[in-house]
Parts: C-alpha cells; structure tokens; sequence
C-alpha cells in the first residue's frame, strides 16, 4: 500500500482498465474506448461503388429507414455494403426529411467467398415461397433460380419484391454478397440449359441416396465463387457410376404435390442429377428446401471448418 491509496499492480489485477497518472503519482480507471462502429450501427446495401472518403445521399427507402426508423443523428455511424468491394463503415453528415448524407470511411471486410451453391426450388405460394427467399438467403446460397413444375400453385414471382427480400435477409445476417435470383424456368427449359459442370441433386419423395451421404460423394470439396476461385471444375467418376464434381453443386426441390412421372424420369436422365432421400416424413415445400440447404452448408458449405 501507499499510504491508503492501492498500488498499481494491485489495482491492475482487479481492474483491466486502470492507468497510471504519471503528473500526479495516483492510479485512476479510465472507461476502455467504445469500438466503432458500434455492432448495433444500422446495415444498408447501397447500388454505388464503395470506397474511402466517398461521400453518398442517401435517399427514398434508405433515407426513410436511418432518419425515420433508425433515428439516427450526425456522426452517428452506418454499416454499408454494395455487393462489390465488402463492407464499409460510414458516418453521418447531414439528415433531411427526404435525404441522408454519409461519408464512407474504411473498409471493414472485403466481400466474403460464397460456397458455389444454388439452390433451385419449385415455385409455391407467395408467403412460403417469401420464407424460402428469405432463409436461403441467411443459410448462405449463392444463387435462387425458381422453378415452374406442372404441379406448382404459382407461375409468377414479382422480381422487384424477390430482390427487396433477400436484400433485407442479408443485411440482417450481415451478409457482404447478395445472392443472384433469376426469373423463374419451367423444370425442362432449366434441364436442357443444366451446366454440364455442376451435379444437381434432387429431392425425390419416391427414395433416393441419404442426403448427407450424396452430398459428400457427389463433390469432393466447396467451391466458392469469388476472386480467390480461379480453378476449373473437373468430372470424375465414382464407382456407382454417378458423377463426382469438383465444380458447383444445385438442389432441386419440388412443389408440394412433388415432381410427376414424367419429370421425374426427365431429371434422371440428366447425367449429373443424383436423387436424394430427406428422411422418413413428408416435407413441406419450404422445408425441404431449407432442411436440405442447411445439411449441405454444414457438410460442404462454409459452416464446417476450413481444415476439414
């Protein structure tokens, strides 16, 4: 002790935070600086290029999101995105009724390596179908190419609403790539334009291979799609005579009457379709989708290890 007052190391083992006033000979705490941005700073995707020192107006939706609903004041902080160069964080300037400035200032992350997976499900119901949209989105698809089949409830999708929604899913996820969605295709236009690089499995309530299994059988490690994927593809063949894929991998899910005879036939004698079983109950449309989705990113996607 010195005097009443603690000494250094003795207050340092139960304060982290404390420094040492070298003017007056006393120890004091001093508050650890907030991090910036916050991880509560609002996430917006933005259509302009990205870089530092850029200054950007913000208007219509986004504006009415961060002066609105966010609230947010000048110097307060924002995360943007533009699905090119990564993440940004950005400040405030001024807020108007109708407009808000902000000026990009670092780069937080580049944009983040995909795993090379699309996921191509039958068109359902407006809502359900918005769900599939949505959580494919955060379980980290890189592509959505719906899919018309002769039992589907639906044959449109609003484009416009598709991009809103799974805009609005990345943001929440904090996602830096959006995914693509395309029009939808009826299932034999999308089979006759199937790459012939990619193994696509598919949902077959009549029976098929367990789903974990085919996917690591079908391909031999993720590929992802970014500027770190340069390698091309290659095809070899396993000993059931099914394909094994270097290249990218598709799931194809039926609507909820499920595929008919014809279609059925019709993607098997695709060369690299592989069916695939999903358990012993029947599944929703939307469920299938995301069930399946969410075993291939846990076996081959991103969310295993990198060293496995």
């Amino acid at each position: 002790k010195l005097g009443s007052v603690p000494v250094p190391s003795d207050i340092a083992a139960r304060d982290p935070s404390f420094r040492w006033d070298d003017g007056c000979g006393l120890c004091k705490s001093m508050p650890a600086t907030p991090a910036w941005p916050p991880r509560s700073a609002p996430r917006l995707f933005v259509s302009d290029e990205l870089a530092e020192g850029r200054i950007l107006a913000l208007d219509g939706q986004h504006a009415h999101y961060l002066g609105k609903v966010m609230r947010v004041n000048k110097g307060d902080a924002v995360i943007l995105c533009d699905n090119q160069t990564g993440e940004w964080a950005a400040r405030v300037g001024q807020v108007d009724i109708r407009r808000v400035d902000v000026t990009v200032v670092e780069r937080l992350r580049s944009r983040e390596h995909v795993p090379d997976f699309w996921l191509c499900p039958a068109l359902l119901k407006k809502d359900r179908f918005d769900f599939v949209l949505e959580k494919a989105t955060e379980l980290g698809v890189a592509a959505i190419h719906p899919v018309i089949t002769r039992r589907c409830v639906a044959d449109k999708l609003n484009p416009d609403r598709a991009q809103t929604l799974v805009t609005e899913a990345a943001e929440q996820c904090a996602r830096t790539a959006l995914p693509e969605v395309s029009v939808p295709v009826k299932l034999d236009a999308l089979l006759r334009d199937w790459p012939a690089d990619r193994v696509l499995f598919f949902a077959d309530e009549l029976g098929g291979e367990p789903a974990v299994d085919a996917f690591k059988a079908g391909r031999e490690s993720p590929r992802r799609r970014g500027p770190a994927s340069g390698e091309e593809p290659t095809t070899d063949d396993q000993a059931d005579g099914g394909p094994r894929l270097r290249g990218g991998a598709a799931l194809l899910i039926g609507p909820e009457g499920g595929f008919d005879e014809a279609e059925r036939d019709a993607i098997r004698a695709l060369p690299h379709a592989r069916a695939i079983t999903l358990g012993p109950r029947i599944l929703r449309g939307e469920t299938a989708a995301l069930a399946a989705t969410a075993l291939w990113m846990g076996v081959m996607g991103d969310w295993k290890p990198e060293q496995e």
